[in-house]
């Protein structure tokens, strides 16, 4: 069984207006100049796809031996909806919390182990029934191998502070440190995938799972500065 290491020292998180990167698996933007790009062009453009090449994410200019892990927000877990006393009504609603962008890039070559760089967008709510103006949102990181047996786990802690007459703010966290060991050089990171979510209930799982969705009326999403951290220790198996 390969192990795998979540040594995670999390960047400083800071806010930011308007959308992150969307969609796992290290999608990145690639707008091109040219009218009639070339036969290299296109061929360049495949590859960079294939193997989830991404510009949003800085990583030293190395050709990967393989493709990436597939990296994606677990349905289940990908928002976070309070009820006050379990009533599901929009008026009932406390904190929210949504991962609405994710953009990764990983690096490996020879049998050097992988290393995954992700950064999430949160959208972090205030609904009417929130107490207080500031709220910790957990959520977790998870890689799986193929047949999806978890090799290790770890959460992480992102603050969000709402300004007086402000419901609504965006996150965004940078992980820099996610590294997967192989156990020789034909182990590709197709051989794996990391899933993300936030720490819910199996309430609030049901309630994803079902589709339904509150949306409380925001005002435009504020600036704000949160510090993600780390908790607890990964859990191997």
């Amino acid at each position: 069984m390969i192990a795998c290491l979540l040594g995670l020292p999390a960047k400083p998180a800071h806010a930011q207006m308007g959308g992150g990167g969307g969609g796992g698996g290290g999608h990145g933007g690639g707008g091109g100049g040219a009218a009639q790009p070339s036969d290299d062009d296109a061929t360049q453009k495949k590859k960079d796809d294939e193997w989830n090449v991404t510009s949003g994410i800085q990583l030293p200019g190395k050709q990967n031996s393989g493709p990436c892990p597939y990296v994606k927000v677990l349905y289940d877990a990908g928002r976070y909806v309070e009820f006050k006393n379990d009533n599901v009504a929009a008026a009932s609603v406390g904190y929210t919390g949504e991962i609405e962008g994710l953009t990764s890039a990983c690096e490996y070559t020879g049998v050097a182990p992988i290393h995954v760089m992700v950064e999430l967008l949160f959208g972090l709510g205030h609904g009417p029934q929130a107490v207080g103006q500031s709220k910790t949102f957990r959520y977790w990181i998870a890689v799986t191998d193929r047949n999806q047996a978890i090799l290790a786990k770890q959460y992480f802690d992102v603050k969000a502070d709402f300004p007086p007459g402000q419901d609504r703010v965006m996150v965004t966290d940078h992980i820099d440190g996610l590294v997967i060991p192989r156990a020789d050089s034909n182990v590709s990171g197709s051989n794996f995938e990391v899933l993300i979510g936030f720490d819910v209930t199996p309430e609030m799982a049901d309630f994803n799972r079902l589709g339904k969705r509150f949306r409380v009326n925001a005002g435009a999403p504020t600036t704000t500065t949160a510090q993600a951290s780390p908790t607890g220790t990964p859990a191997q198996q």
